[in-house]
């Protein structure tokens, strides 16, 4: 897309849209928001971005591989579940750590289980836009 002000306005938006997405994912995890929109509003960041700028641009901003995040996500979320199990617990069951941290508050595997599911929909999602033909 050749609009001098979508560009400008996009590289604008592009941190301030991540910045939100890390907003909702950490708010998510006692109020309504967490992983899956979180890593949908940064998938939907770099979306615009890539339709603004064009592929080539967007994965000069974004040099690593979508791939790696959804499998970072799937291992994440997976090992948080089964962490349980090896402390003796069924299967998915909450463990909170006893430090609390200024704003996340303690770290417990339902958090890690979010960053996962964020994970997984950010390179799903970057993925899906990275793949696409849009006109350069």
């Amino acid at each position: 897309m050749n609009s001098v002000i979508l560009t400008t306005t996009t590289r604008i938006l592009l941190p301030i849209l991540l910045l939100f997405s890390v907003y909702t994912l950490i708010r998510g995890h006692q109020e309504p928001g967490g992983g899956f929109v979180g890593g949908l509003v940064a998938g939907m960041a770099f979306a615009l971005y890539t339709i603004s700028n064009g592929v080539s641009r967007a994965r000069q901003i974004f040099p690593l591989s979508p791939t790696m995040f959804f499998i970072t996500g799937l291992a994440l979320a997976l090992s948080s579940g089964l962490l349980s199990l090896f402390l003796g617990y069924p299967a998915f069951t909450g463990i909170w750590g006893e430090y609390e941290f200024p704003v996340i508050g303690p770290i417990s595997t339902p958090f890690l289980f979010d960053v996962g599911v964020y994970l997984v929909v950010f390179g799903i999602s970057t993925s899906i836009i990275f793949t696409l033909k849009l006109k350069e």
